[in-house]
Order: C-alpha cells, then structure tokens, then sequence
C-alpha cells in the first residue's frame, strides 16, 4: 500500500472523485447513507486517503456556526469521515483526522462533530460535549436531547477554555440537524 494524502474543497473536486467519495460511503455506512448525508459533507474541505488512485479513506469539514453558551463560534463540522471496511484498523480514519485537525486549527475557531463512536475521537484529543444541546430555528431554540451524548468538539485558540458544560445549539437543517 502506498497510499496518499489529499486536501481539497468540493469545487476543486472531479466528478470522478466525488463519485468515488459517494461509493465509499455506501460501501463503509452499508447503504444507510441518504441523500441528505451527502448534502451535509459538499460545500466545504474535503481530506482523502487515496491508494492506486481510489479513495479508501475520507473526512469532510464545512463551515457551521456553532453556539456556546450564547456565543457564536465559526466551527469547522466534520462530516462524513469513513474509511473502506477492507482498510480499517490500520490508522487511515486517523491519518485522516490529523489532517482534519490541522485544517480546523487554521481555518477556523473550533472543531465539532457528531458519532455514535466517540471512543475513537477522543483518541485523537476530540472531548465530549456535556451540556444541552439544541437546533435553532430562526431565533427559536429547540431542545435536542437524542444527541447529547453524541456531539464532540475539538477546542483551540478561541475555543480552547470553552466551558463543555453549557448549552450548544446548531442552526437547523435538512437531514439530521447534528
């Protein structure tokens, strides 16, 4: 295997590329990637694993803002970070990762996410949200309490002393909010 490292935006990508990130996502959610999965990993940066020129390993960050207690965060949310079943446990979707963190400590003001697999994030220094959480509509705030346990963020720079224990609320949107 000799696999490399890309970085690269959604519109910097081929058709070719994108399709082959999409592949792997059915490949590596086992067909329960929905199309509104999709929308949430375009628009932003993308970092990729590629070996003999196939994507095998894959994160996306987009911009979201996040708040904190009533303070806006310009966040960087991960989305759609899979690795090829075939290549699991070999430190791809943490090669990935490394380079995710290096692009949110210098492009943004804090790190988020959401899993169901969090032991694996916070191998990578990710921390556990432990406070509310919530989706705004408008300037309406509803509560969110399913996801809880699932919403992680990587704080630094502005967002390195942030208290985990207040409320986080995320503008709503189609699919899942988080």
């Amino acid at each position: 295997m000799n696999p490399s490292v890309c970085r690269f935006t959604t519109a910097e990508a081929s058709a070719e590329r994108l399709g082959q990130i999409r592949e792997l996502f059915f490949t590596a959610f086992d067909e329960r990637f929905t199309e509104s999965d999709w929308e949430h990993v375009l628009g932003g940066s993308h970092v990729t694993i590629s070996d003999g020129g196939v994507v095998v390993s894959h994160a996306a960050v987009v911009e979201r803002t996040l708040n904190v207690g009533g303070r806006p965060f310009r966040t960087g949310y991960v989305e759609g970070v899979a690795t090829h079943p075939s290549r699991q446990r070999r430190g791809l979707g943490s090669q990935v990762m490394d380079e995710v963190a290096q692009l949110l400590r210098s492009e943004y003001e804090m790190g988020a996410l959401s899993t169901s697999v969090g032991g694996f994030y916070e191998r990578l220094g990710w921390e556990r949200w432990l406070g509310p959480s919530y989706v705004r509509y408008g300037s309406q705030l509803v509560r969110t309490e399913d996801e809880d346990d699932g919403i992680m963020v990587l704080p630094f720079g502005p967002s390195r002393n942030i208290d985990l224990t207040a409320s986080i609320s995320c503008p709503s949107r189609v699919g899942d909010d988080w």
